[in-house]
């Protein structure tokens, strides 16, 4: 399974942005999917996640803001971005875990997609 995440840009403070992670390849199963952000010499940080049923958690800076979904269908995952601040400014990541046609069990990521705010 390989994801391509898309969607980013510049957009103004206040402004939304919707990020698509497209899903291609043949698994057993797509479990868990997330988004993940990292700002300019920042670690990494989980911003998102949905598991298979369709529960959702939020990083604290977030929530109210961000919106995530899924296709099960597709197996692709979406991140709805409103009210985007400049603390927003990363490349954003999303990720999937999968269960191989092997039934071994591992963590798929996508390449990033810069979102940049300005002030």
């Amino acid at each position: 399974v390989q994801l391509q995440a898309s969607g980013g840009g510049l957009v103004q403070v206040g402004g939304s942005l919707r990020l698509s992670c497209t899903s291609s390849g043949v698994a057993f199963a797509i479990n868990d999917m997330a988004w993940s952000r990292q700002a300019p010499g920042k670690q990494r940080e989980l911003v998102a996640e949905i598991t298979s049923g369709g529960s959702t958690s939020y990083a604290d800076s977030v929530k109210g803001r961000f919106t995530i979904s899924r296709n099960n269908f597709k197996s692709d995952v979406y991140l709805q971005m409103n009210g985007l601040l400049p603390e927003d400014t990363a490349v954003y990541y999303c990720n999937a875990s999968v269960v191989t046609l092997t039934r071994s069990v591992g963590t798929v990521w996508g390449r990033g997609t810069l979102v940049t705010v300005s002030s």
